[in-house]
């Protein structure tokens, strides 16, 4: 007699062992057909599962983000079906879930073609259409591994292999489509409609690039029409926005094999990048933070005994001189506790705030690599706060207040803040960690902020907090942090004398607010789609002549913005008015001036703003103080709104 109990705390009682679909049903029909999967006793089942005692459990429709989910696992597992019907001789790898979709790794002689997508995705079609049942069978590890040979699907033998202790395992049966997995998967094919493939790739096996390549077929998938229109948009407008392509649109940086994951920065992206460090600079300076610059290259031997050698040898670029073996600087962290070393500290001296644009190299896979947002050489804007444990909380307090400061300067209002707290493996006392966690829960809960616990990811040597911004497309970007650290600063000997004149080791907080520079550009290219906020762009106007005649106007309106500190350039080419707006409108200026003959006998200026509103004609004293205004209101939503 098993009692089902539901969320909403009724309970059906049965005089039978029943299916999960069985439970629905006896709910309502509408349910049953809704229903795509169980969570059983807090454990996602497949609604074939048969309950023979009582459980709590809740139904999973494609509302739930668990079943939406469960949909897109089981599309990677469609595309399986319809490329064994398209090509016998493939041979299936994996077919994980991933952020918004799924893919599936395949094993065949000859590159997938955009062709071969679109007929992939025809035959899945088809494939829904036949409304067929998928039928789920525990089997026997020997029944399995001869199922797949029979196949002769060697990864999927591979894959069994590296799964000794699986007495038996789960298959899922797409008519003549067998797929390994531990699901749960959708009951029937009805559920899988709203999706679309949307790019292959190729992909090692196993991530190796000793190993063979794959081609990963990548698609996404949704509960509605509705869902997948509006996710096909966002994909679009990502795509008009891709950093890569605006780079190369704007003349802002390029990439190239000779240095690869290496940015060459030209002038106007070097103008961002130069902006922000100097607006980073001030506003550090502000908070009494003590700018540093440490060497790039420094002996292993400090690299081993901070323990960044053992744990990050691989990502790390290495040098032999002099019999001596170096290390291109990975991360600054050690390198400022020299600085810290130098000369005995007194708790007067807490807290110690230093900063730095560090210049760091890691290696990254030629795979992982995608322009700007993961590099192999980069710059952070990095600091290490030295303080007391008593100091903690102000210190956190005082660093989120600058760092929503710089995140509302740069346009972005809504941060997400996630506190991770200890793991498994760590050092420290647990009253050590008790306070450290207590300390970032009451900053976090200063803020007023709705804040998300993440138990067990804190690192080996303190909790931290991320703060992740959210882009225009609804995109989150991890970008700043701040870790405590009760490890490294012991472990390379940092002291200061106590109250009590006793030597004790500082806590050391991590913290960053952009992450890198050039990932944060990143961020903000596809954010703004090009079109920078005023105090970003690289010129903030340009000034427009219509014929030679008002050239030397324009070349001393052109000297009077810039020893304003605005940066304008004149374009006094012979080109047609029109040729030139589109020009430079495609180029995303924020004010475009236009001088013709009546503005040079007037002393005034034609306004047009970047989005192709017509300002009129103005003096240059009203110019001046509209663009004062905008570029004082940063990227913020209560200044001048730039279109």
């Amino acid at each position: 007699m098993p009692v089902m109990t539901l969320p909403d705390g009724t309970q059906r009682n049965f005089d039978k062992p029943v299916s999960i679909s069985d439970v629905a049903l006896d709910i309502g029909p509408g349910l049953a057909k809704a229903t795509i999967a169980g969570e059983v006793n807090g454990r996602l089942q497949d609604a074939c599962d048969i309950l023979e005692s009582d459980v709590s459990l809740r139904l999973i429709t494609d509302k739930d983000s668990e079943g939406l989910e469960i949909i897109r696992h089981s599309c990677a597992h469609l595309i399986g079906h319809a490329v064994k019907q398209l090509f016998p001789e493939a041979n299936m790898v994996i077919g994980p879930v991933i952020d918004n979709g799924f893919y599936y790794d395949i094993a065949v002689s000859e590159p997938f073609t955009p062709e071969d997508l679109e007929n992939i995705e025809n035959r899945m079609r088809k494939l829904i259409k036949q409304n067929y049942e998928v039928v789920k069978r525990i089997t026997a590890r020997e029944d399995v591994i001869a199922e797949f040979r029979k196949r002769r699907e060697e990864y999927k033998l591979k894959l069994i292999e590296e799964m000794p202790n699986e007495k038996t395992m789960g298959l899922y049966y797409h008519q003549d489509y067998l797929d390994m997995c531990r699901g749960p998967h959708v009951p029937n094919t009805r559920f899988l409609e709203h999706f679309k493939l949307t790019k292959i790739s190729g992909a090692y096996w196993r991530g190796d690039a000793k190993n063979e390549m794959l081609q990963r077929v990548y698609g996404t998938a949704w509960a509605s029409k509705k869902d997948l229109k509006l996710h096909l948009h966002q994909l679009e407008e990502a795509e008009k926005r891709d950093h890569r392509k605006l780079g190369k649109q704007l003349n802002l940086f390029h990439f190239q094999e000779e240095a690869p994951g290496m940015a060459f920065w030209h002038p106007r992206g070097w103008t961002i990048y130069r902006v922000i460090r100097d607006y980073m600079e001030k506003i550090q300076s502000e908070n009494n933070y003590q700018e540093i610059h440490t060497p790039q290259l420094v002996d292993y031997s400090l690299w081993e005994k901070s323990g960044h050698a053992s744990k990050f040898a691989d990502e790390m670029f290495s040098v032999e001189s002099d019999n001596r073996m170096y290390a291109i600087k990975p991360m600054n962290c050690p390198c400022h506790i020299q600085v810290f070393n130098q000369g005995l500290k007194s708790y007067r001296d807490l807290p110690l705030r230093l900063a730095e644009f560090g210049s760091c190299h890691r290696y990254e896979p030629s795979g992982s690599m995608h322009g700007l947002m993961r590099v192999r050489s980069f710059v952070q804007d990095d600091g290490h706060i030295f303080c007391s444990e008593a100091q903690i909380q102000s210190e956190v307090s005082a660093f989120m207040e600058l760092l929503f400061t710089v995140y509302k300067d740069f346009g972005f209002d809504e941060v997400i803040l996630r506190l991770s707290t200890r793991p498994e493996q760590r050092v420290g006392s647990d009253d050590l960690w008790d306070d450290a966690e207590g300390a970032l829960k009451e900053a976090l809960e200063s803020t007023g902020l709705p804040w998300e616990l993440v138990p067990g990811e804190g690192a080996f040597y303190g909790p931290k907090i991320e703060y992740s911004l959210k882009d225009c497309m609804g995109r989150v970007q991890q970008c700043g942090t701040i870790q405590v650290d009760f490890f490294l600063p012991k472990r390379l000997g940092a002291e200061y004398i106590s109250e009590n004149n006793e030597r004790k080791t500082p806590v050391m907080l991590h913290r960053a607010v952009l992450g890198s520079f050039e990932r944060f550009i990143g961020v903000l290219i596809e954010h703004y789609g090009g079109a920078m906020p005023t105090w970003l762009a690289p010129e903030q106007c340009v000034i427009l002549n219509i014929t030679d005649k008002q050239s030397s106007y324009c070349e001393k309106l052109e000297e009077t913005l810039k020893n304003k500190g605005f940066r304008v350039v004149s374009d006094l080419r012979n080109e047609k008015i029109g040729f030139k707006i589109r020009e430079h409108t495609l180029q995303k200026i924020p004010y475009l001036l236009v001088v013709g003959d009546k503005e040079v006998e007037s002393k005034r200026v034609s306004v047009r703003k970047r989005g192709g509103e017509d300002l009129g004609a103005m003096t240059l004293a009203d110019f001046l103080d509209l663009l004062g205004r905008d570029v004082s209101s940063f990227g913020r939503d209560d200044g001048v709104l730039q279109k």
